[in-house]
């Protein structure tokens, strides 16, 4: 017993021990990676003074607008626990919501329904990205927006970062902001029309919306191109 012990101490001592691996592998997978705040650092550092985060809320939904928020945050008050807006409850996203309000430069931009069905999804996102950036109290020197795609025409210079809203802590703000407007403005939607349970499915393609949709047909704030909608509307109801 005593040599097994010395054998051990021994191993467990090296770091290049195969005793060891399977503990340093288990501790690294406990660790949380959230969005971080590198490449706004690295635009300041550039000369970008003032770098906004941009991201959107709805696309997917059969009913509602798209949402677009810009955020520019304060280096010096950055909310504690800002993450990608799907990673967190709504009670989470309300007080972050607030949090960035108050120590952020903020903007917000939609596109409707009916624009949807007019240009495309996305293309109306691009144009909500483009009314939040342009909804800003101060114009930006840099954008970071969530996606593949940098929108054209925007106010300033933009870099497009996929997976954005997990790795940007200014995105993960829009994010946020971009959301709670939405679902807010679902929630309206659904005291106007009851019918449907705008408030608790937020326009998404839920059983129960879907039968909504079959039962009393669409109404004027379901998107006309999106196929479930579209089916619906060539049965003639």
């Amino acid at each position: 017993m005593r040599e097994f012990r010395r054998i051990m101490t021994r191993h467990l001592s090296d770091p290049s021990s195969p005793l060891r691996k399977p503990r340093t592998r288990n501790i690294a997978s406990r660790i949380l990676v959230g969005p971080d705040s590198n490449r706004e650092e690295a635009l300041r550092k550039s000369g970008c003074r003032l770098v906004a985060g941009v991201d959107e809320a709805g696309r997917g939904p059969l009913a509602g607008p798209v949402v677009a928020a810009a955020a520019i945050l304060d280096p010096e008050h950055i909310p504690a626990g800002l993450n990608d807006s799907k990673k967190l409850t709504a009670g989470d996203r309300e007080r972050l919501f607030e949090e960035i309000l108050r120590f952020a430069v903020v903007g917000v931009g939609s596109a409707s329904a009916s624009e949807i069905d007019e240009i495309n999804i996305r293309q109306a996102t691009f144009a909500a990205m483009r009314r939040a950036l342009a909804g800003l109290a101060v114009k930006p020197d840099h954008a970071l927006i969530d996606g593949r795609d940098v929108p054209p025409k925007l106010p300033c210079l933009a870099t497009a970062v996929i997976g954005g809203d997990a790795a940007s802590l200014s995105i993960a703000a829009a994010s946020i902001v971009a959301k709670v407007v939405r679902d807010r403005m679902m929630h309206q939607l659904g005291l106007a029309f009851p019918l449907y349970g705008f408030g608790a499915h937020m326009g998404y393609g839920t059983p129960a919306h879907l039968t909504a949709i079959r039962t009393h047909g669409p109404c004027l704030h379901h998107r006309r191109t999106f196929a479930p909608v579209r089916e619906q509307l060539m049965l003639g109801i």
